[in-house]
Order: C-alpha cells, then structure tokens, then sequence
C-alpha cells in the first residue's frame, strides 16, 4: 500500500440529552455506539491527522501552505487571493481570514485528540492500543500546540474535552507562549514514550517514536534550550549525521526524490502529510463524501498554460541565494534545481521547453516574469508531467514532509554550535553539503561563521516548506532580511508581524479571549 488512505469521520462532541427530551440527535454518533472498537479509535485518529491537510484550514492544506511560506523573504503571493496578498506584504489584520482558519484548524485537531485521550481510557481495548492511541493523539496535539505557538504566541491550553454541563469551560482564556511550548514539550515527550518505532505497511503515515523525539528536540530549538534539542537529535543522528540506532533515518542520495509522489514516505521522512488522488472529486467540499483527499497547491502555483493559477513566485533573492556557490563540478546546486526553474539550457517545465513558455498577464517569456522575478516554483509540482489537470480536480498526491532528516541534522548543528562548539557541527554540516555536491567546509570557522553557513543552508535546503520565515524570527533576523529582500511589501513589515493576531471572530465569541498585545 503506497500510503496509509486517510478515511475520515466527523466527530462531534456528544451533547447532554434532556431528561424530559431524551432524543437522540441522528446527526450524530453517540459514545454508546462509538469509542468501541480498534477501528472506532484509527478513525478518530485519521479524522484527527487529516486536520493537518485540510483544504482551508490545515497547516499544510493549500491555505496552509501559502500562508507559512508567504511572508518569507524568499517567497512572493500574487495580488490574487487577496487574503494572501495581506499576509505576504504584512498588511493583514485581526479580520483577515487564513489565520482565523490556521487558528480553527489547530483547536478543531486538539479537541479531536482531547476525544481519543478521554475515551481511550474507558474502552475495552488491550493495554497496548491504549497505549499508542494515547500517545498518537498527544502527539497530534503536541505538534499543534507547537504551531500555535510559533503563529500566535500566547493562546488557550485545552487538554480535555469541555464539560456540556458546564458552560464556562467553552471559553478558554489564553497562557503564556512559555506555558504553550511547555504543553508541546509535555505532549511529546509522552508520545516519545509510547508510539512504536515503526509500523506494518498499512498503517504508513502513523506518528512514529521518530517523529515524535524530532518534534521535541524541534521545540526545543525553539525555545533556544539548546542542551536539551542536542540530546533529543543525538538519539537519531550520530555526531557524524549518520543515523544511530534503532532509527534508521537518513539522507536519500537524490534531494529532489523528497518531492516525488513515487517516493513518499522514504528514509529521510521523520513524519509527513498524507495526501492523495482518492476519495470524492472535489478536494474544496469540506469534511463529506465528495471531499477528495489529494491536496491544490501545486495547482495554486502553476502556471495558466499548465492549467494553474500562478499565485507564487521565488523571489530574486531566493533565486541568488541559490547561486551563492556551486557545486565541486562548477554546476548550480541541484537543490536549485530541484526548487525551482529559470532559464537555462534545456530546462523543461511541464514537459514544455521553459523559454518557450509565455506569461498569461505580459506575453512574455517566463524568463521575463512579473515583478522582475526569473523563476517558477518546481518543488511539490507536478513538472514532470503535462499539466496539473492530469489528476483528479486538480489534486496533486505528493505528500508535504513536515519533519525531514535534514532538518534534524541542521538544527542538530545549530544547538551545538550555540553551545560554542562550531567543532562538532561541521560533520552534520558537511552531510548536507556532500548530498549537495558542495566541497567540504574549511577548517576553523568561530560561532558566527558556521552560523551563517547554517542559515544559508537551511534558506536553500528547505525552500518552499514553510520553515523560512520561522527560521528568521527565531534567530532575530526577519526586519534584516526581509528589509533586504525583493519582496513587495516588505517596507510595511513591523515587529508585530513576526506573530499573527488573535481572529477578530475569536474575540467577538470568546469573552475571555483577548488580544495579542502587539495588536491591540
């Protein structure tokens, strides 16, 4: 089975009857009847992953996808959606819609894992499917509470589901971001505790005992506790980034094989979002029978004549980024050409030569294209192919890694090397620089000199997934480089904007809720 198929159900809290009107709403499933068997609780986990790919709301569904990557200095959105417009030029608001559906889609997948955890415990099951129902569903709300806080810094804690009977714990009121990561932390060091190494084929796409020790020692980074992110990755990657034992995580030899529906879920792949064509045809019905399961972002970035709506662009920084040095033969990194397209000699794009290619707006060629950019999005497209119309609806079935070994080994020498130990980074380093063809580094580098290696690194080693702008706040870095980009829209960004606002729909239902105070 290529990929674990995430068929879903909608669950719903079970409210209270009235003793006078015992009816039963037909709408929904009562607890009697579910939160039985084996199968009851994988679909309440698949109903909780699928939230990752949602169409509107998931982190890696469309919206998802184009919102973290849309405000890097990196990554440019057309004046099209015009939501995404705001957010990628910094002049969105309380009011502007994609966070409000990034912040639904989280607190919709923590209440469904608050579901599993509660009937979990009272279901006639072996102890051990209660034990890894329990710790899958902690990590499903870890990895959450982890991007609620990298998005929106202080937010409510939920870690039940709310008493019908009781009202007043309908609404939350927000913790601290400290208090946010520390929920992270506690979740997936649970999970870390009890998800197994791996699984049987069928159930590919599971959070793994891997997944969950990346996303810890992840937030970690985060939290800049650069000790404790050291001992989570030393438990998947020897000093010398090979893997260590049990996990067998590591490089594949081609890079672009990470971004190839024939080769989803490979050894360098800690945890991903199952996406594929299957289902119902319409990948935009919301949660129902016609809802497909591919994803419409490849869609969403190609261009007209391949049937897409050429929403995003590299920026010219980008594109130079990639340039910055070539390889041991004195060719582009294959990074670059893997993450995207320009003219040069031969290149192919949808199986149409690249220079031959005009732009639906100016009629030009490509290699000329609006806003002075020279290239297009290749990474997560379906290039090879003749068009994004070849599938069902337009939906793509590359699955979108959310946590690659690479990562692990570039932010594995980013916490020793903010430990004062440029020393032990270079190995880790130079593993990605080998599979990038790139020369071994020199020796004698201080803090500040492997620290931009790594930052260059992960700028061009992870284009296109929704790391860069992250990347950048954390290291203080955002006003700089955004200031110094291409980017349109770049001189409206303030500090306000390295966290989202609270949805203004969220404040006008949730008495308790307040705003964040750069936004007020």
């Amino acid at each position: 089975m290529k990929k674990y198929i995430i068929l879903f159900i909608l669950l719903i809290t079970v409210m209270a009857c009235n003793k006078e009107l015992d009816q039963v709403n037909t709408n929904q499933m009562p607890s009697t009847i579910f939160w039985k068997t084996d199968n009851d609780f994988n679909s309440a986990l698949a109903a909780s992953y699928k939230i990752f790919k949602d169409v509107n709301n998931g982190y890696w569904g469309v919206r998802g996808v184009e919102t973290t990557n849309g405000r890097g200095d990196d990554f440019f959105i057309r004046n099209d959606v015009s939501d995404l417009y705001r957010l990628s030029t910094f002049t969105n608001s309380a009011t502007t819609g994609v966070p409000g559906g990034m912040f639904t889609g989280f607190y919709t997948a923590i209440f469904r894992a608050n579901q599993v955890i509660k009937y979990t415990q009272t279901a006639q099951l072996s102890d051990s499917s209660k034990k890894q129902y329990i710790a899958e569903a902690k990590f499903i709300r870890g990895v959450n509470y982890f991007h609620i806080a990298i998005n929106f810094g202080d937010a409510p804690i939920i870690t039940k589901v709310p008493d019908t009977q009781n009202p007043s714990e309908f609404y939350s009121k927000k913790s601290t971001v400290s208090e946010v990561y520390n929920q992270a932390i506690s979740d997936l060091k649970a999970a870390k505790d009890s998800l197994p190494l791996s699984y049987p084929a069928t159930w590919i796409g599971k959070a793994s005992r891997g997944s969950a020790i990346g996303y810890l020692g992840k937030v970690y980074v985060y939290m800049k506790n650069w000790a404790a992110a050291e001992n989570e990755f030393k438990l998947l990657a020897k000093t010398d980034g090979t893997p260590q034992a049990p996990f067998t995580y590591d490089l594949l030899t081609n890079y672009a094989d990470n971004f190839d529906a024939a080769k989803d879920n490979n050894m360098e792949s800690l945890f991903e979002i199952q996406v594929q064509d299957v289902g119902g045809n319409n990948p935009w019905a919301g949660e129902n029978a016609n809802e497909g399961q591919g994803v419409t972002t490849a869609q969403e970035f190609a261009p007209t004549e391949v049937a897409g709506w050429y929403e995003a662009y590299a920026t010219e920084k980008m594109f130079n980024e990639f340039q910055k040095e070539k390889t041991t033969t004195n060719d582009f990194d294959p990074r670059m050409y893997a993450s995207i397209v320009w003219q040069y000699p031969g290149a192919m794009y949808y199986n149409i030569p690249f220079d031959t290619l005009k732009d639906a707006v100016t009629k030009k060629p490509h290699y000329s294209l609006p806003y002075g950019f020279q290239s297009r999005i290749r990474k997560y497209q379906n290039w090879k192919m003749a068009n994004e119309q070849q599938h069902n609806d337009n939906m793509s079935d590359i699955n979108e890694k959310s946590l690659r070994y690479a990562d692990i080994l570039l932010m594995y020498a980013e916490a020793v090397t903010e430990q004062q130990r440029p020393a032990d980074a270079y190995p880790l380093v130079n593993r990605i620089r080998t599979r990038a063809s790139l020369a071994p580094l020199t020796a004698g580098f201080t803090h500040d000199q492997m620290m931009a290696e790594i930052q260059h690194q992960r700028m061009v080693e992870f284009f296109r997934e929704g790391l860069r702008f992250y990347d950048l706040q954390r290291w203080g870095l955002a006003a700089s480089a955004i200031t110094a980009s291409d980017k349109e829209g770049k001189e409206n960004y303030t500090a306000k904007f390295a966290l989202f606002p609270i949805p203004q729909a969220e404040l006008d239902s949730n008495p308790n809720m307040t705003q964040n105070d750069a936004w007020k």
